[in-house]
Parts: structure tokens; C-alpha cells; sequence
């Protein structure tokens, strides 16, 4: 009697369903509590990039977003519903950023006293500092988000007067269009500086950067520049591989090696690109490298080496061409070897690997002053900063020599290209498989499930 009970089909129904609604319960109490999400899609649209995450996760305390649209455009619709969607994005990762909206047709005083000039424009707030947008993408808002999270108002400064190349400008050898650009949108301030005209290196300078000058210091310049060494100043120096021109004293002050010679890497040869590049994808440990994956490419490095020193504590931040070398032939001579297949000359060439970037620490004053040379500035140049992870790198440098290693952070990545281009034939098989032959098969599978029934009663 107890058997045919436990095998009666009602109770095996009622059981089936009392298992299934505690099995939904549990799931629904496990998803109260532990939240779990995958992003399946093919540009991951519905996810931040690491590089925003990790900016959300340093900035301590609310953040507040104040977007001032009406409920309806005439151009985008709900406008608010795509600002709420796109904003949820951070709020998962900072429950505490506050999303607001305010009419501007209803509150036209408020809308006014804010500065609003467009439908849809929003005020970010955070640490008593305000930025306005008029766009809404992740590299934006994270930009804007980066600029608010920085702890004080920072100058980089560039030496100037010499021909060297300007952090504001757009000539192919300059660093405006992107390196500058960045650091200008992560709110850094940008400013000149020709040392024949200052008194000395201006105390609100965060950080001072001098790259290769084409026509040599005077000695008094020299002398200002070494004494803002010797204040304990932070410094980012872009030496290409040139004579330093006026720059040796600070080579010497800084116990820096600078052998003369120009990278030659095969392995930049195998991506199609010049042998006289040098590419970097393995990064010793460091602050400025945490994290950091992307290919760098510099092209005509010079190599670094330093004297071991009990003042300045050196730590090479980029090691390059394991199979290649440093060759000091004239750029004539260097061409006709690698022309000939003969490239390394033992007698005169240097084996990789190479350091071609290095960071120094010492303190001094009561603080820790950082310095960063990298042997390339045309790595940083308009010509070459788009490639790989250059400008990333360069951003780096300088948040770390501005005390700012909290920030550093990759930067949002373009989406990647989700169009799909089929042929006809492609599109004419895809059709009639799913509108044809995809219906026929099941069809056919009822059918035969149906027979087989049929006849089994």
C-alpha cells in the first residue's frame, strides 16, 4: 500500500512541485544576498572597463550627478532613461554616486543659476569640486571622474627655448594632440618654461619635464635646473638618442649612464614595424607599470645604466630587445649592415637586453622626490603616441611623479567593432536554413515522435 503511494502519479507531481519551489526559494535567497553578473556581449556594453572600476574604488565619499533634461527630446526621447541606464553602470560599482534630474522648463531658475546651456547637460560634483558634460560615453565620464579625484591642482611644466618638443604642441615632433591632451583631460594644468627669462624653476611646479634640446643650455640655465634637482623637484627627462647639449651636468647629478648607440630590435622587424623601434610588453614591478599589459613602442631608444648610488635608489621600468642590441655605427653605416644581412657588429655593437626607462627615488626635505627617465621622446610624440599603450604609459609616468599613484589607471578602450558583413551567398544560406530547413527538421522529429506513439498505444 505504501509502495503504490510513493509510486502514485499526483503525489509524485505534488512532490515535484513542493521540490521545485524550494529549490526557487533558495535560488531567490541566494540572489538576494550574493549578487552575480556575466556580460556576454560582444563589446561587453553593459559592463565598465577595468580602467573605471578602478577609479570608482579610489574615490572615498559620494560622488553626485545632476542632470539637468527635460523628460522628453525631441531628437533621443526618453533621454532620461538612457542617462539612468548608462549611469547604473557606476553604481554598481559606488552605490553612494547619486543620480538627480531637474527640468529646465519647469525649473528654468535652477537651470540658470547652474550655468545650463543644453538639454541633457549634467554637473558632476565630488570633494566640493563640479565639472560640466554635454556628452555621455565611458571614456567622458571617467575622464571627468579622474580629474575630480585628483588631490590638488597640479602644474607640469615643460623646459622651452631650446627647440625642444612643447607638451601643448601640434607639430609631428611636439606632444600636444595626445600626450598633452590626456594629461590636460585628467586635470592636470599645462605651462612653458624658458629658464633664460625665470629666476628659477617655480615652486608650483608638481612636475617639470625636459626633453631633447636642440641647441645647448646655457650654463646658467643648467645651474637653475640643477638646483631645482637639488629642491627636491620631480622631474620627467625625454632623451632621445642625441648629444644631451647642456644637459650633462644633470646626467652626472642624477648618476645616470648614457652610452651613446641606437636600439635595434628584430623583434619589432617580425610586427612590420622599423628594426630601429623598440617594443616593450614585459614591465619589471613598479607603481607606474601596476597593472599595465599593452604594447609600448619607442622608436630610436637609447639605452640607461647607472652607478650604483646610496643617494638615489634606481629602478628600470622597461627592458627591451632580448635579442637584439645597441649599435653605435653612424645611421648611413647601421642601414648598409642591415641591408646585407650582417647587422651585429661584435667589435663595436652591445648584446640586449636593453633599459631604456628608469625611475629614481630619494628623499629629501622631509618628502619623497621622483624623477623618471625614459630614453625615447618621440615615443610620447604626436607621430608615434598612438601606438599600443604609449600615452597610457606616459599618463602613468606623470600621475606617479605628481604623487598621484592612486589614479593610475588604464584608460577606457575604444568598443571594438560589432559590425558583420556577410556575402549574399552567406546571407541566402543563413535564410534558408533557418526559415526552411530549420521548420522541415522539426517537423520531421514531431512527426516521428507522433508515429512512434501512435503506435505504442
Amino acid at each position: 500500500m505504501l509502495k503504490k503511494l510513493y509510486t502514485a502519479p499526483s503525489l509524485r507531481n505534488v512532490l515535484f512541485v513542493l521540490l521545485l519551489i524550494a529549490v526557487a526559494s533558495g535560488v531567490g535567497h541566494l540572489a538576494s544576498r550574493y549578487k552575480l553578473q556575466q556580460d556576454i556581449t560582444l563589446n561587453a556594453s553593459n559592463s565598465l572597463e577595468p580602467g573605471s572600476v578602478t577609479v570608482l574604488k579610489q574615490m572615498a565619499g559620494p560622488v553626485s550627478i545632476v542632470v539637468y533634461a527635460t523628460e522628453h527630446d525631441a531628437r533621443l526621447g526618453d533621454i532620461r532613461k538612457l542617462i539612468r541606464e548608462f549611469v547604473s553602470l557606476y553604481q554598481r560599482y559606488k552605490p553612494d554616486l547619486k543620480l538627480t534630474f531637474v527640468d529646465p522648463e519647469k525649473e528654468p531658475e535652477q537651470a540658470r543659476a547652474a550655468g545650463i546651456q543644453l538639454n541633457g547637460e549634467m554637473v558632476v560634483s565630488y570633494a566640493g569640486r563640479s565639472e560640466h558634460l554635454t556628452q555621455l560615453n565611458e571614456q567622458v565620464l571617467t575622464a571627468a571622474l579622474l580629474r575630480l579625484a585628483h588631490t590638488r591642482d597640479q602644474v607640469v611644466m615643460y623646459l622651452d627655448g631650446h627647440g625642444e618638443r612643447k607638451l601643448d604642441g601640434a607639430a609631428n615632433h611636439d606632444l600636444g594632440e595626445l600626450f598633452g591632451a590626456k594629461l590636460k583631460q585628467n586635470g592636470f594644468r599645462i605651462a612653458s618654461l624658458n629658464l633664460a627669462l625665470a629666476q628659477e624653476v617655480p615652486d608650483n611646479a608638481g612636475v617639470l619635464v625636459v626633453t631633447q634640446p636642440q641647441v645647448p643650455l646655457l650654463p646658467g640655465e643648467t645651474d637653475k635646473l640643477l638646483r631645482y634637482i637639488e629642491r627636491g623637484g620631480n622631474l620627467l627627462w625625454l632623451v632621445d638618442a642625441e648629444p644631451l647639449r647642456g644637459l650633462e651636468p644633470l646626467a652626472e647629478r642624477l648618476d645616470l649612464l648614457l652610452p651613446p648607440g641606437v636600439v635595434i630590435d628584430p623583434s619589432a622587424a617580425e610586427m612590420n614595424a622599423p628594426v630601429t623601434w623598440s617594443l616593450g610588453a614585459a614591465y619589471p614591478p613598479h607603481a607606474i607599470t601596476r597593472d599595465f599589459n599593452l604594447i609600448t613602442a619607442f622608436p630610436s631608444a637609447r639605452s640607461l645604466a647607472w652607478n650604483e648610488s646610496e643617494e638615489w635608489e634606481h629602478h628600470a621600468l622597461l627592458e627591451v630587445a632580448p635579442r637584439g642590441w645597441i649599435s653605435r655605427s653612424s645611421t648611413q653605416t647601421r642601414d648598409k649592415k642591415l641591408l646585407s644581412g650582417h647587422p651585429f657588429d661584435k667589435q663595436h655593437d652591445t648584446p640586449g637586453p636593453v633599459v631604456i626607462a628608469a625611475a629614481l627615488q630619494r628623499h629629501i626635505n622631509d618628502r619623497e622626490q621622483r624623477i623618471v627617465v625614459v630614453g625615447s621622446g618621440a615615443f610620447l610624440s604626436n607621430s608615434f603616441a598612438g601606438n599600443g599603450g604609449n600615452v597610457d604609459l606616459g599618463v602613468n609616468m606623470v600621475n606617479w611623479l605628481g604623487s598621484e599613484e592612486h589614479l593610475i589607471t588604464l584608460q577606457p578602450r575604444a568598443a571594438k567593432d560589432s559590425q558583420l558583413t556577410l556575402t549574399r551567398t552567406q546571407l541566402t544560406a543563413i535564410s534558408v536554413g533557418f526559415l526552411i530547413v530549420l521548420p522541415l527538421l522539426l517537423a520531421a522529429v514531431g512527426a516521428r515522435m507522433w508515429w512512434k506513439r501512435r503506435r505504442a498505444v
